[in-house]
């Protein structure tokens, strides 16, 4: 009993993480989970990982308190950057409903309580669904447990002011919107020809009236788009899944000072 309490300070730094890590990561942060699931299935984490790892005998004093914030922070930015990713679905939703004419048709997520296109909440339930049928969210779990051997329980600090962890995190966005223009690039590019042939049709039909015609044919020739395009978007989201998990690795690299 008295040398797990020594091992108590350890455990809460586990918990700490990996509760934060949850707060943000894509399936376990949204609101349709109960909070008490959160952190019931945190504490069950964090107790099978301290059996798991070599704890070591931290005193409760002022530098446990940066071990607190730095366990806090190192869950956080694991489970954003997971986040950041996973974003580029909704982003591409975005584009395909600017170009459709349902941008001003943004629905609430329940997930989230934010505004998101429809296309892209449509997007986004096929992409968790295939999340979770290529068994994605244990990957994200072996991320966090796996962050231990990277980022050490006695590491005071992180190198946040480092450039390369800012180059890493521009690096993120910057491939978050080239993920998303290549998700949306094929419906997107059949509604530019669309447009294409509206405005040709106009000048050489002035009698017709484009604008009525051209809403419900741009929504039918995106529907259409949308089913053939399936198969290209499913092993694009799955690719996305394999770069959510290196940009995890990644983070947790630089952060760990490897």
């Amino acid at each position: 009993m008295i040398d797990w309490l020594n091992y108590f300070p350890a455990f809460l730094l586990v918990f700490v993480r990996v509760t934060t890590f949850f707060v943000t990561l894509p399936l376990f942060s949204y609101r349709s989970v109960p909070a008490n699931f959160k952190v019931g299935i945190a504490f069950f984490l964090s107790l099978i990982m301290a059996f798991s790892l070599d704890l070591p005998v931290i005193e409760i004093d002022g530098f446990y308190i940066l071990l607190v914030l730095k366990e806090l922070l190192v869950g956080l930015l694991i489970g954003l950057i997971a986040y950041m990713i996973m974003a580029a679905i909704q982003i591409a939703g975005g584009f395909i409903d600017f170009q459709m004419g349902f941008a001003i048709a943004n629905v609430i997520d329940p997930q989230t309580g934010a505004q998101s296109p429809i296309i892209g909440q449509y997007f986004y339930i096929f992409a968790l669904l295939l999340l979770l049928s290529v068994n994605g969210h244990h990957l994200m779990i072996d991320g966090i447990f796996y962050s231990y051997q990277l980022i050490d329980l006695t590491q005071g600090s992180l190198p946040m002011s480092d450039e390369n962890v800012l180059e890493f995190v521009v690096q993120v966005v910057n491939t978050m919107f080239l993920v998303a223009f290549q998700l949306a690039i094929p419906i997107v590019g059949a509604l530019f020809l669309v447009d294409v042939a509206l405005g040709i049709v106009a000048r050489t039909v002035p009698q017709l009236n484009v604008f009525v015609v051209g809403l419900p044919l741009k929504i039918g020739v995106s529907f259409i788009a949308i089913l053939v395009s399936f198969t290209i978007l499913f092993s694009l989201i799955y690719n996305l899944f394999e770069m959510m998990l290196y940009a995890m690795r990644g983070l947790m690299d630089l952060l760990g000072g490897m």
